[in-house]
């Protein structure tokens, strides 16, 4: 029996790739104002999504990385940010965060309270 499957790995690969689209969304609106600056995001959802099929070692080949997010529209100024977009999303990916880590704290929880540590 292994101490940990794959949904423990997906939502530490889920937790990661929260962490890094919170950078990505604070680099964004740091340059709301900045000429040119490409709005960059995460997409690790959907990359976990396809690798679940593949089971364990599909999910814990995935590598969530920022990149330049090609469909948002671009202002004038060339940038594509757009601070209210960026406030939402910072809402939405924060609330994400805490329930990944509150599942993951659980589950952690529960195999502690089954192996009979405190």
């Amino acid at each position: 029996m292994e101490l940990f499957d794959t949904t423990q790995i997906g939502l530490e690969r889920a937790l990661t790739g929260s962490s890094l689209r919170q950078e990505a969304i604070a680099s964004n609106i740091a340059n709301v104002n900045t000429p040119g600056y490409r709005r960059q995001d995460v997409d690790f959802q959907s990359a976990l999504q396809a690798a679940w099929g593949q089971g364990k070692d599909g999910v814990s080949r995935v590598s969530p990385a920022v990149g330049v997010d090609a469909s948002s529209a671009v202002r004038q100024d060339g940038s594509s940010v757009d601070i209210d977009v960026e406030a939402a999303a910072q809402a939405k990916n924060g609330l994400q965060y805490e329930a990944l880590s509150a599942v993951i704290k659980t589950r952690l929880s529960i195999l502690r309270s089954a192996m009979g540590v405190q």
